[in-house]
């Protein structure tokens, strides 16, 4: 039986190289050793984020985030189970509400970005696309958000994000808003009073520097 270093070895490095494959019987093999869940998925997590990083950098394609993060999901499938079963929890770094702003339905640019924040210890509260506005003030508060981060591919749709600063504001919410997608720029959300992430592979140390984390 392989010991545990050479599994989450094994589970690491299948997100790294784009292995399926190798990420699903990865994950089988921790369960049948007992490796903790949770030190499985922080091993997938440290892949995606090493992918994420060459993305940021332009040594990887969109298209290849977008797999490592497909393969990354099929693995993290197999361990929910005993994750649930065994209650043990990833430590979280802070609250993120995140969503597609009302009106747009686009919403890859928005899942890897969730992708990306999970594996970076971020507990992410995703409201899906063409969430109205409301869905995320109410979701900020419920859960004390400390950071919102909101999505826009379409010009028709931008505008929405100024919207809800004044929303997030006016409801008492404090937290930062970080704005990205094909239709934002930095001067926009520089105008609107949020932050402009520029792409998913960024995301994670943007946030963390909102919070005074670091990168």
């Amino acid at each position: 039986m392989a010991d545990k270093q050479s599994i989450l070895n094994e589970l690491e490095n299948s997100i790294k190289q784009l292995q399926q494959e190798a990420a699903v019987e990865g994950a089988k093999k921790a369960l049948v050793a007992g490796v903790s869940p949770v030190e499985a998925i922080d091993a997938l997590s440290r892949g995606i984020r090493e992918v994420g990083e060459k993305y940021a950098k332009k040594e990887m394609f969109v298209v290849e985030l977008i797999f490592a993060a497909s393969i990354m999901e099929e693995a993290i499938k197999l361990l929910e189970p005993e994750l649930k079963r065994s209650k043990e929890k990833r430590h979280s770094t802070a609250n993120f509400v995140l969503g597609t702003v009302a009106g747009d339905i686009h919403d890859i640019g928005k899942n890897l970005v969730k992708i990306m924040l999970e594996a970076g210890g971020f507990e992410v509260h995703d409201i899906g696309k063409d969430a109205p506005t409301e869905n995320f003030v109410s979701k900020a508060m419920e859960v004390g958000a400390q950071l919102v981060g909101a999505s826009s591919l379409m010009t028709t749709t931008v505008s929405v994000q100024k919207e809800l600063v004044d929303a997030l504001r006016a409801g008492g919410v404090k937290a930062p808003l970080m704005v990205g997608g094909a239709a934002v720029t930095e001067e926009w959300a520089k105008e609107i009073g949020a932050v402009y992430s520029t792409d998913a592979g960024s995301a994670v140390p943007l946030a963390k520097s909102l919070l005074g984390k670091g990168a």
